[in-house]
């Protein structure tokens, strides 16, 4: 992903990245980034058409970062299920803006790196004997955990440990 751009393009996506996780989704624009940056707008359109490109790299730190977490905690526990549930849903609560840009909407597959996403999916496969409904089901379970969880949708008192438990285990785990 580093290769594909630019060292001035690097510098846009680390800063975007900064008011990312800082202020969420919604104040990512142009314009604060520019701000940010400390250059008019415009000057941005050199490096990236628009904000959605922006996004895009973005995404691709997303993918690149959680298969990164996932490659870990498969070489920690070898088709553990829930090692890698361990891993997604930590690696997601501790970027929350980051995860909810890159799943809160369609993925940009044919503007990502080749192979990022198959790479992402890999060690849940791999978990899976290559059972791909499985894995599909599974990373629905986590992605609803977390996406509920980020969004503070559970009660105060919930137990989420005994659900992950719960639900890893309705996956066979």
């Amino acid at each position: 992903m580093a290769d594909r751009l630019t060292p001035r393009a690097r510098e846009i996506v680390t800063a975007a990245r900064e008011l990312l996780e800082e202020s969420g989704p919604a104040q990512l624009t142009m314009r604060t980034l520019a701000d940010r940056l400390g250059i008019k707008a415009p000057s941005l359109y050199k490096h990236f058409p628009d904000k959605h490109a922006v996004e895009v790299e973005l995404v691709a730190q997303l993918l690149t970062e959680t298969a990164e977490a996932l490659e870990a905690a498969e070489a920690s526990a070898p088709g553990s299920l829930e090692a890698l549930a361990g891993a997604y849903r930590g690696y997601a609560l501790a970027h929350p803006h980051l995860y909810r840009l890159g799943t809160e909407r369609p993925l940009p597959r044919a503007e990502l790196p080749a192979g990022l996403e198959d790479r992402t999916a890999l060690p849940l496969l791999r978990a899976c004997a290559g059972d791909l409904d499985l894995a599909r089901a599974f990373w629905a379970f986590a992605h609803g955990m977390v996406t509920l969880e980020i969004h503070g949708r559970f009660p105060a008192d919930a137990d989420l440990e005994a659900a992950w438990k719960r639900g890893l285990g309705a996956l066979g785990t």
